[in-house]
């Protein structure tokens, strides 16, 4: 069985939620997409859950953390070359997030990130394997 994924998070405002991530070059998925929770598509197996928070609530018992306040997942995203990193993070800089962190180069590994208009980090990588240190 060929799996996929789907990464839930809770956002405030879903048209601003949307909106950014357009901004950023993810489209959504209309037949899993209303006012209570939208599917970007990341990947063909790749999928992110925008959920407005009381929605987002009916799915556990747990209190939803407040990404501008703690961090409860770092995503990572590949890319296929430091310049998409860099033109991701201008984009996402360009539509309101935040960019706390320099980027990190470690010669065959080039990442850099955003926090997305509800605190939730996006990291980016690009990793040249040709250059990558051998495995002991």
């Amino acid at each position: 069985m060929k799996r996929q994924i789907y990464v839930n998070l809770p956002i405030k405002d879903m048209a601003r939620s949307q909106a950014f991530f357009r901004s950023l070059g993810f489209d959504f998925n209309p037949q899993f997409t209303n006012e209570q929770g939208a599917c970007m598509v990341v990947a063909d197996d790749i999928y992110v859950m925008l959920l407005v928070e009381p929605f987002f609530q009916t799915f556990t018992k747990k209190p939803v953390a407040d990404a501008t306040k703690s961090t409860e997942v770092l995503v990572c995203l590949s890319c296929a070359s430091r310049a998409e990193v860099d033109e991701t993070v201008a984009k996402a800089r360009a539509a309101g997030a935040a960019v706390p962190n320099a980027p990190q180069d470690h010669g065959f590994m080039y990442g850099h990130g955003f926090e997305d208009l509800d605190g939730h980090v996006w990291e980016l990588a690009y990793m040249d394997m040709s250059a990558a240190p051998p495995h002991p």
